[in-house]
């Protein structure tokens, strides 16, 4: 139990410091390429907080145990939006640039339609399906870069040039490295810990790992917000839980197809057709709508959001 405890706090550790230089590599190649914070958010901050859902799917499908990496994902996506974003809005709302905006939601909601049409449909996710998603996250990657290309202008590309990028590619690399070691351990441990103290298992697969794996999301978050860049934060959210459909569950099943777990059961259906696919729908229209329509978040998004995510999880302990 006390190298369980110690490598927990190692975990968390590593969490704080790779989160701080992650944002500071991202932010700092954002300021020098003249990309906005939404934008690098959106993409390379977004890969490397997804890292730990990517591999703790991934082993999951690998190991037979699909509702990892089914649960995984979806989970992710409920957590990110409704806790962790969440936070920072009913902290600090802010503005917003509707045109950066709109790739990424546009993506998300279209590889969420094909998501529920092909769990939905026969309940079995193939692996052509899960080239389909993967696909889907190479095209936004490349429309994302093309898209930061023809914003620039010429005295941006002759900074590109002189400006040396290795201290901030340094931060950006280490900085995900540690974030995905952190969650690692903090996973592991943290469930070593709670079964230690008698908690049910139940409860550690909805905390424990769920939260676990969006601990990077979260330490990015809370400190894009202390650096003043909360749109990174924003745009970090909407890519990370575009690519936990598109990444996380396209690697997954790409690498072994799987039916979709039956684990608990809602007025005689699948409980996940019911609860878990239609509150994660359901919470992302809630963040993105306002922003989209108005320009900016609202503090009752946060406090809406986090209600929301608090009756979810209470709903899970009790079925």
């Amino acid at each position: 139990m006390l190298v369980a405890i110690l490598l927990f706090i190692v975990g968390l550790v590593l969490l704080i410091i790779g989160g701080d230089k992650f944002v500071d590599g991202a932010t700092g190649i954002a300021k020098k390429f003249h990309v906005p914070d939404l934008l690098i958010g959106a993409t390379v901050v977004s890969i490397g907080t997804t890292l730990p859902e990517v591999m703790v799917s991934a082993t999951g499908a690998l190991e037979g145990h699909p509702q990892i990496a089914y649960g995984n994902a979806i989970g992710s996506i409920i957590c990110n939006t409704a806790l962790i974003c969440a936070i920072t809005i009913a902290a600090k709302p802010s503005t917003v640039n509707k045109k950066t905006m709109k790739l990424p939601v546009i993506f998300f909601f279209t590889a969420a339609l094909l998501y529920c049409i092909f769990a939905y449909g026969d309940a079995f996710f193939t692996r052509l399906e899960g080239i389909i998603l993967l696909s889907i996250f190479v095209v936004y990657i490349i429309l994302q870069i093309k898209s930061a290309k023809e914003n620039k202008t010429e005295e941006e590309i002759e900074e590109e040039q002189n400006t040396p990028l290795w201290k901030d590619i340094l931060f950006l690399v280490l900085g995900a490295i540690a974030i995905a070691f952190g969650a690692d351990f903090l996973v592991d441990n943290g469930t070593i810990i709670a079964k230690g103290l008698g908690v049910p298992e139940s409860v550690i697969a909805l905390t424990f790992v769920a939260l676990g794996t969006s601990l990077p999301e979260l330490v990015t978050a809370i400190t894009s917000l202390r650096k003043g860049h909360g749109l990174l934060s924003l745009g970090n959210i909407i890519g990370a839980n575009l690519f936990n459909l598109v990444l996380v569950s396209g690697v997954s099943i790409a690498l072994s197809p799987f039916a979709v777990p039956v684990e608990k059961v809602l007025f005689g259906m699948n409980a996940s057709f019911i609860l878990d696919i239609p509150v994660m729908l359901s919470v992302m229209a809630l963040l993105v709508l306002p922003p989209l329509i108005k320009g900016r978040l609202y503090r009752w998004q946060g406090i809406t959001l986090l209600i929301i995510y608090a009756c979810y999880c209470g709903i899970q302990f009790f079925l």
